[in-house]
């Protein structure tokens, strides 16, 4: 969706994830200020805004926010671990408040590697209880957001295949390969993958869910390992297209617009690749991705843009 808003509405959290990017604090957003923030965004043009954490579902007023933004006229989403929505009754009050989409955090559905990345070992038992409790109510439209590690990259497909078996109403997805800039990503180093750990495995999985007819993007993946889905990658998108976003963080980063997109950094194979323009390049080089994975690829970019165009 272009144009849209993010805001951040607590630290707390009630998981523990190895891989988290923002860490429990004692932050939260007062309810007078979170709604000044959501009156800032209508007036900027945002068509929608994501409420986020921590676990926004920890934040007492949740509900009232929702369902305000929504008589401003933005479309509200959440960004969820789905442990709290595990309750149906506290679900059924966010759909009345006015929540019609979310994006649930899975790493994994193989319940010890879910426990271990999320540092609870009742996150896949709840995730399944708020799924049926989502597929029981309807109304809610649902994306899966998934963090590639290394303890997850090797069954991608399986996790995705039975997301949507069970549950057919699950629409996008999306697959971040890790940040090692993390927070506790750089606390516990060994989660962050090669590229080449999930090459295949993406591309089987991404395969079958273009199959499947569902959507999918992939952020920090450089186009040499997405062949026949470069135009699903989420940079490469934000090259093409001119769209913006609106994000207040409770931490230093505050609040900004995000227009366009930096590129990560660029190397020799990159030179010779036909898709250099368009492609975002290496995130995060040194001691986690290595340049002497990357390779040149030669593709028409056109064709690529086109798809990017007209989508």
């Amino acid at each position: 969706m272009a144009n849209i808003g993010y805001i951040q509405i607590t630290r707390e959290c009630n998981q523990k994830c190895i891989i988290c990017s923002n860490p429990p604090t004692d932050q939260f957003l007062e309810f007078a200020q979170a709604k000044k923030e959501i009156d800032g965004l209508k007036a900027k043009g945002c068509s929608g805004v994501i409420f986020t954490g921590g676990e926004p579902t920890l934040y007492a007023k949740l509900p009232e926010l929702i369902k305000y933004a929504s008589r401003a006229g933005l479309f509200p989403r959440i960004i969820t671990n789905g442990q709290k929505i595990a309750k149906i009754a506290y679900l059924k009050e966010l759909k009345k408040a006015g929540l019609k989409h979310l994006h649930l955090s899975v790493y994994s559905g193989e319940e010890g590697i879910q426990s271990r990345l999320s540092g609870n070992k009742n996150s896949l038992k709840n995730i399944k209880k708020a799924l049926d409790n989502l597929k029981k109510i309807g109304g809610i439209s649902v994306d899966v957001n998934t963090a590639i590690s290394r303890y997850n990259a090797g069954h991608l497909s399986k996790t995705a295949s039975w997301l949507i078996e069970r549950y057919p109403f699950i629409s996008h997805f999306v697959f971040n390969n890790l940040d090692p800039f993390m927070n506790r990503v750089s606390e516990n180093p060994e989660v962050v993958p090669k590229l080449a750990d999930f090459e295949l495995e993406l591309h089987k999985t991404l395969k079958m869910l273009e199959q499947n007819k569902k959507t999918f993007r992939v952020e920090r993946v450089p186009l040499c390992y997405l062949p026949e889905f470069e135009h699903i990658a989420t940079e490469t998108r934000k090259i093409i297209k001119s769209e913006s976003r609106m994000i207040f963080f409770l931490d230093r980063r505050g609040k900004f617009e995000q227009t366009g997109f930096r590129e990560y950094k660029k190397f020799p194979p990159c030179q010779a690749c036909s898709l250099k323009k368009i492609c975002a390049g290496l995130y995060a080089k040194g001691g986690y991705y290595s340049e002497k994975e990357l390779f040149p690829v030669f593709v028409d970019p056109q064709n690529i843009i086109d798809k990017i165009s007209k989508g």
